[in-house]
């Protein structure tokens, strides 16, 4: 007896059946390929946060732990500014143990008609500068120019326009990569540039003056320690030696940041675990209930010939089937929710949030379509076994 087509005979045959088992793997591909992907991204925006950051300290100025939260431009892309006076650059490098140290200034813009978006501009010195420079070399951007900007991936502006920030125009020079990081959000330009915005932001009454006197500042230094010197001292020595100003670990930072995804990342995890220990009993029941209700069907086929590996057979094909269809279809719908609103779960999460490689994110989906397959055909083995284990004679006696 051929065999071949009767499992998707079957399966059209009882299309709610089949619907309720296609439905049930779908929860299952949903929550491995949903989970499994905001946890790789979640992971993977961290490791780009450690290379971006590139330095072992951070200088701040104290404001700047409650004026706006540091972290808060780094992780969320929050706009905000703050200065100190450019002297604690000098101070810094005189401190023993500082192999080189570059300063950033920052500028919130405004989305009001002197602006064409409101976003976080950053200046860099490009001499000195070696935690933004090789970001903006492996985007093929060759130097910043004055009046010239590089844009980060979620900024609204592409190369060779134009974006207008306290009424002066600047060119878009580059677009660097995506981060994960709130830095995409961020406009980069180097100090020649800044210093007319800030003239510029100061004519709209935006002061960034930290005293009457001293115009020269700085909102960022980034510190590199030599080799062979500790780090806690080099930090607790800058700090004494600045002004008004905070020294920050970058490991603390990342440290900090790493136990918050820890943290989201296990209740991902058990969330998928229990997902797919109630799919998994789910399925394991609808295959015993099916394997009850075709006894009889089952048993004629015995009867016209049918060996027990092909009714076993005929079990797992139907498994795989309904599986292979339940696991496309949660894939799909992950995809609908996971990437249409990645922003929306950074935002949410608080935390960098970079989303995988095609090829990653192929590697996924198979893992995630495997073990609904997987899923299916061992919930199904038990119905299999049984069906095949029956006596014909006796079920057909009984119907």
């Amino acid at each position: 007896m051929n065999l071949k087509k009767l499992p998707l005979l079957n399966l059209k045959r009882n299309p709610g059946r089949t619907l309720a088992l296609v439905l049930l793997t779908a929860v299952l591909s949903f929550s491995i390929f949903g989970g499994t992907v905001v946890v790789s991204s979640l992971r993977r925006g961290l490791g780009s946060l450690t290379e971006r950051l590139g330095a072992d300290i951070i200088v701040v100025p104290s404001q700047a732990q409650s004026k706006v939260s540091f972290q808060d431009i780094f992780l969320q892309g929050t706009v905000g500014a703050f200065y100190m006076s450019r002297e604690n650059l000098t101070r810094t490098l005189e401190v023993e143990g500082v192999e080189k140290a570059a300063a950033q200034v920052f500028l919130a813009s405004l989305k009001a008609d002197c602006c064409s978006i409101r976003i976080q501009v950053i200046g860099i010195d490009p001499e000195t500068d070696f935690v933004i420079r090789p970001w903006l070399e492996k985007s093929g951007s060759r130097g910043l120019k004055d009046m010239d900007v590089v844009v980060g991936t979620k900024v609204g502006a592409e190369v060779g326009e134009t974006l207008r920030i306290y009424e002066e125009r600047c060119h878009v020079a580059g677009k660097l990569a995506p981060t994960g990081t709130g830095l995409d959000s961020a406009v980069y330009c180097n100090m020649s540039t800044m210093k007319k915005l800030l003239s510029a932001a100061e004519a709209k009454g935006i002061s960034h003056k930290v005293s009457s006197d001293d115009e020269d500042v700085v909102s960022a230094i980034y510190v590199k320690v030599k080799e062979g010197y500790d780090i806690g001292k080099v930090n607790s020595a800058i700090q004494g030696h600045t002004r008004k100003a905070s020294a920050i670990r970058t490991r603390s930072m990342i440290t900090d940041v790493s136990s918050s995804l820890l943290a989201i990342s296990r209740v991902i995890l058990g969330l998928i675990g229990a997902i797919w220990g109630m799919g998994f009993l789910l399925l394991f029941l609808a295959f015993a209930m099916i394997a009850r209700e075709r006894q009889q069907e089952f048993a004629l086929l015995r009867v016209l010939g049918s060996t027990k590996k092909a009714l076993k057979g005929l079990i797992r094909k139907e498994a795989f089937l309904c599986c292979l269809s339940g696991g496309f279809v949660g894939i799909g719908l992950a995809c609908l929710l996971v990437f249409p609103f990645q922003t929306l779960i950074e935002m949410s999460l608080s935390l960098p949030y970079l989303i995988p490689e095609p090829s990653g994110l192929f590697l996924i989906a198979l893992g995630a379509l495997g073990a609904s397959v997987a899923s299916g055909f061992a919930s199904s083995a038990f119905a299999a076994w049984r069906l095949s284990q029956a006596d014909p004679g006796r079920l057909l006696r009984q119907g």
